[in-house]
């Protein structure tokens, strides 16, 4: 990049004005002349360690907050939850947002990475799952032939649906006949991941061309499939839908890292998210279906809405590397739900239906089933809730440790990062002034 070329200055002649630098495209813009590389204003100042760049403590609490909110949503099924929180648009925001900035990274190396640190945990989750189903008499089906194992595949690599029975187990037993699909189900959202995590660098270089037609494309492909112009049938339809209904949000993480939201001013993007969401409301409220307004089942609704929630979400996002005083309480917390995000979305599914077979046992209690059966019956639900926690805690220490395994670190039981010594403050030179920071 060449920059304005200063001529020396004359004594008999005037000086002209420096041509102004001709505007670049918003993620390219110019870096002010640097001094030379042995001026002060580049010399590494011992005392000064290179700061790292640390982790956004609002992305990390917003992740927790969406972790939490997909648990509820699941045991208590409140529809009017997909409106309050979106929660899995504002997952694939965040992780959009967190592709973005590993992708100043050769995007081949990235991508393994990316594969590698999610795969382990569905492996392990798979490794329990899949033998369950066949020890409960679960068989391939002998119509689909070899195209059955080659879907059993996607236990290993989800670019799939993988298979289960659509019955399993046995009424009132510990498992339940629809336990394999209620468990098998979050698994859809690691089949999308790994779409987004495998098309991040021809969606990045396309948005870095053209971004908002980018950004706003998916939401054009879902108005075509989800609303039944076009339909995909089967497996890869689903597939294909999700990748368009979670598309825009995924590609907004882009534009959140590279900055474009700051380069609109806010009232105009508030206004346009405000309306497209209200789109969203405008159109779900004409097609609700028995679960009532339960976005997950209006694919056009959901795409609007957790776009525009999701954009007012970035546009407001401050830049935290710490929690502020009145969230500090739960930092700890929040760490351990960022650190095992993968663990405690696979396996909260289960632990919700175990969880209501601990319950179930409280009726076995002497005097406790005979006198407060009835209260028991009216709590079942919040018992179940209270249960579940202590239940997904065992599964951290039982199986989260893979996360850092498959992410190349030690090992850690409860990362929750109670055990990470504060930062010193930087010590003023002896024998000398220090440099202002």
């Amino acid at each position: 990049m060449t920059y304005p070329h200063q001529p020396c200055p004359q004594a008999h002649q005037p000086q002209p004005f420096p041509q102004a630098p001709q505007p670049l495209p918003y993620q390219q813009s110019p870096r002010p002349p640097q001094p030379p590389h042995d001026s002060p204003a580049t010399r590494p100042d011992k005392d000064e360690p290179a700061k790292k760049p640390g982790r956004d403590r609002y992305l990390d609490l917003l992740r927790a907050v969406a972790l939490v909110r997909v648990v509820i949503f699941h045991l208590f099924g409140w529809a009017w939850l997909t409106v309050i929180f979106p929660s899995m648009g504002v997952m694939f925001a965040l992780a959009g947002s967190l592709m973005a900035r590993s992708l100043a990274r050769p995007a081949a190396t990235v991508v393994r990475d990316r594969l590698r640190r999610l795969l382990p945990p569905m492996w392990a989750f798979s490794l329990v799952v899949v033998p369950i189903m066949f020890a409960l008499s679960w068989k391939p089906v002998r119509e689909e032939g070899l195209w059955w194992f080659v879907k059993l595949g996607c236990y290993l690599l989800p670019v799939g649906s993988p298979p289960f029975p659509e019955e399993s187990g046995s009424p009132g037993g510990f498992f339940e006949v629809s336990w394999a699909d209620q468990g098998v189900g979050p698994l859809w959202y690691i089949r999308a991941y790994l779409w987004f995590v495998i098309a991040s660098p021809l969606l990045l270089k396309a948005f870095r061309r053209l971004p908002w037609v980018t950004m706003l494309a998916p939401i054009g492909l879902t108005a075509v499939l989800g609303t039944g112009l076009v339909t995909i049938p089967g497996a890869t339809g689903e597939a294909i839908l999700d990748f368009a209904v979670f598309g825009s949000c995924w590609i907004l993480g882009f534009a959140h890292h590279d900055g474009l939201l700051k380069q609109v001013p806010r009232y105009l993007v508030v206004s346009s998210a405000a309306i497209v969401m209200g789109f969203g409301l405008w159109w779900a409220s004409g097609h609700l279906t028995d679960e009532g307004w339960n976005l997950d089942e209006i694919p056009l609704a959901q795409s609007t809405w957790s776009f525009g929630f999701c954009v007012i979400l970035l546009v407001y996002a401050p830049s935290w590397r710490k929690l502020p005083d009145r969230l500090a309480g739960w930092d700890s917390l929040i760490t351990l739900a960022n650190n095992r995000a993968v663990t405690i979305y696979l396996w909260h599914n289960l632990l919700l239906m175990a969880s209501a077979q601990l319950v179930d046992q409280l009726w076995n209690v002497p005097w406790v089933g005979d006198h407060l059966g009835s209260y028991l019956e009216s709590s079942y639900t919040v018992l179940t809730f209270i249960a579940v926690w202590p239940l997904l805690g065992v599964a951290i220490l039982a199986v989260g440790w893979v996360e850092d395994v498959a992410a190349r670190r030690r090992p850690r039981l409860w990362p929750n990062g109670a055990g990470k010594l504060p930062e010193k403050p930087p010590q003023a030179r002896t024998g000398g002034h220090a440099r202002a920071r």
